[in-house]
């Protein structure tokens, strides 16, 4: 198997993708390239990258659509580009679980280390030992299998998350008891310092509630510390 990360760019501006495309080989990274959403679902059907690209602003199905699409049928990691400056596309970006994102104009070697960065999460540098960190854990009446990125209920039935909710529920269930503060979830899921997009993490939460709580409008699993954050209250346990 080819141990060089293959990474596809898309952007609907050619020189743009060539030219991120042509810096990336100069790196040592196999690049392949696409126009549009349906250039890049024609790669995707023939190869799952290690890494993908994505400009958000396309004509036809955009970089959101794309990396709604994308994230149904796996966790390939992607970076989006954005034109714009304002926090909408980057908080829906991020909700959509998208590992990054950088606005243009960027510099390569900016946009270089952002992909190490990501490349570094998504492919542990050491591969996981037996017994080294427990994949199944407990709490209340669930269990999240972290190796197949799952949760069941007692009855051993999964329960669907997106990529930003088992991203966020990971978090918590290796904290508990801890007041996380927004910059610190946010830190923690999207794995570098960012801007505090309070209404991403807030929205997250919201949602995780609905499916972990059995009222989530009367929280008891995961609480709100106004001024302060969040806590994951129940006891976390491995099988």
């Amino acid at each position: 198997m080819d141990s060089v990360p293959h990474i596809i760019v898309v952007d609907d501006h050619q020189d743009i993708r060539d030219l991120v495309a042509t810096y990336l080989e100069q790196q040592g990274y196999r690049v392949g390239v696409a126009e549009n959403g349906a250039a890049l679902r024609r790669l995707l059907e023939r190869s799952v990258p290690d890494l993908i690209v994505l400009d958000i602003m396309m004509p036809g199905d955009d970089g959101l659509t794309m990396c709604r699409e994308i994230r149904m049928a796996g966790d390939t990691p992607i970076i989006f580009l954005t034109a714009r400056a304002d926090e909408t596309d980057r908080v829906i970006g991020l909700e959509l679980g998208a590992d990054d994102y950088l606005t243009k104009p960027f510099s390569s070697r900016e946009l270089l280390a952002r992909i190490k960065a990501v490349l570094r999460r998504a492919r542990p540098a050491h591969p996981q030992r037996p017994g080294r960190r427990p994949t199944m854990l407990r709490f209340d009446r669930w269990t999240l299998d972290v190796g197949r990125r799952e949760l069941q209920d007692e009855d051993g039935v999964g329960v669907p998350l997106s990529t930003a909710e088992f991203r966020l529920l990971k978090v918590f269930v290796e904290h508990p008891g801890a007041v996380l503060t927004r910059d610190q979830l946010l830190d923690l899921t999207v794995g570098r310092e960012a801007e505090p997009f309070d209404r991403a993490i807030d929205n997250q939460v919201s949602r995780l509630r609905k499916k972990v709580e059995t009222d989530p409008k009367n929280p008891t699993i995961i609480l709100t510390h106004w001024g302060g954050g969040y806590s994951f209250v129940p006891e976390v346990t491995s099988p």
